[in-house]
């Protein structure tokens, strides 16, 4: 784990009033203990906030819509790589000439 002041020395133009607010938004979760400890996922989470709101000017009322759709996105992912793995090696062949026919 890792923890905020680390984060605030790795994440350039990253604040601690930043972090609070992420963290009270619910855009990322951190095992609570005496300080908050974030995992690796967590801090490329972070980043990519950091990211959308610095570099692309995301405001703060669409930043929850944009992790949601990713949150989204990431799921679906994970959900069909579960299903390549399970599925027969005939019916994940045809499946994966499917998905890359698009």
């Amino acid at each position: 784990m890792i923890g905020p002041d680390a984060i605030l020395r790795e994440i350039p133009g990253l604040t601690r009033p930043e972090l609070d607010l992420f963290l009270a938004q619910g855009w990322v979760r951190a095992e609570m203990g005496v300080t908050p400890g974030f995992n690796p996922v967590d801090v490329a989470r972070i980043r990519l906030i950091v990211e959308l709101r610095g570099a692309l000017a995301i405001d703060d009322t669409t930043l929850p819509v944009i992790l949601s759709l990713l949150d989204q996105l990431y799921t679906t992912r994970r959900q069909l790589r579960r299903v390549l793995t399970e599925a027969e090696p005939a019916l994940r062949d045809r499946l994966l000439q499917v998905l890359t026919e698009v």
